[in-house]
């Protein structure tokens, strides 16, 4: 997949195009379906699949830092859609001049000028541009003024709901990975280098552990975690911590993975923790060994989570598990 960043780097080179335009926060499942729309448009008229995205998020800039945390930064926002069969991705910066762009301008701008739009294809509430005026009815009207045709999908619903991303980052903040996974089509996921520790989990526990500096915005309640560890494209049975320690009276969050049958040292080198299911809230102890043998537990049920067939189902991008 090519990635652009600037639209205008595009004019005159493209034979045309089918787009869609969205901010794609999880790529969850309604994505997916709006991206394979797209790309089936653009095969059968024989258009180039276009993405058309921005960075930073709208909310970000309109908002400001107070916004709700980020399902995906874009690095895996990227990965996420170059899995869909598409194209071309463009990555727009989105700025306050652009939001109060009309939507005749943009579009005549940059999908028309730019992108060669001939076929657009929006979820059914994408609205854009100066007052979020940009609407499916707009854009029908632009359509038939430029030559090009629009589609609106409607919502993809599960459990009789409607897949949002607003819907998944509640239940990850809750805790809820297992229920969030059809949703997202995959697992949830944080990335983070490891980083030196307390050394508190190999030599004072038995049970060592990698200590995660993170780069995601979007972290799951406190708690225990049975997981999936990838590392250099592998993925291994683990269990993840997410908490302060309240037994060793820590104040500062932190992520700790302890990766099954596993010893090699992985300081210094980035891993994707792949949350599965929710094993038990965070605890204080009142001994070091009513913590070991909560510890052993909290494995022993993480092997018999991983080693369920749905618990492998969402891992088809990558090597199956080591067990």
């Amino acid at each position: 997949m090519i990635v652009i960043r600037d639209p205008r780097d595009l004019q005159d080179t493209l034979r045309g195009a089918c787009i869609t335009i969205g901010n794609f926060d999880g790529v969850h499942v309604g994505h997916q379906q709006l991206i394979a729309r797209t790309r089936e448009k653009a095969r059968a008229h024989g258009l180039e699949c276009v993405v058309l995205t921005f960075e930073p998020h709208p909310e970000r800039v309109l908002v400001g830092p107070d916004t709700p945390p980020f399902i995906t930064l874009l690095d895996q926002k990227l990965e996420l859609i170059g899995r869909q069969g598409v194209e071309v991705t463009v990555v727009m910066e989105f700025t306050r001049q652009l939001a109060a762009l009309s939507p005749e301008d943009f579009v005549k701008t940059y999908l028309v000028d730019c992108l060669a739009c001939r076929e657009l294809v929006i979820g059914y509430d994408y609205a854009f541009g100066k007052g979020r005026k940009g609407n499916y009815e707009l854009l029908a009207t632009l359509g038939a003024r430029y030559g090009f045709g629009v589609e609106r999908l409607g919502p993809v619903m599960l459990d009789n709901a409607v897949v949002s991303s607003t819907r998944i980052r509640d239940l990850v903040q809750a805790g809820k990975v297992w229920e969030a996974m059809p949703l997202l089509g995959r697992f949830y996921i944080v990335k983070g280098e490891v980083v030196t520790g307390r050394d508190r989990g190999g030599k004072l526990l038995g049970f060592p552990t990698a200590n995660l500096k993170l780069v995601d915005e979007l972290f799951p309640a406190t708690g225990v975690y049975a997981v999936w560890a990838e590392i250099e494209g592998r993925v291994h049975p683990a269990v993840a911590n997410i908490g302060f320690n309240p037994t060793f009276g820590n104040t500062a969050l932190s992520v700790e993975v302890h990766v099954l049958d596993f010893s090699d040292n992985l300081r210094g080198q980035t891993l994707r923790i792949h949350f599965v299911q929710r094993l038990r809230s965070e605890q204080k102890f009142s001994s070091l060994d009513e913590l070991r043998t909560r510890i052993g537990q909290d494995i022993q049920l993480g092997r018999q989570i991983l080693a369920s067939s749905m618990a492998q189902c969402y891992l088809p991008y990558i090597e199956q598990p080591r067990t």
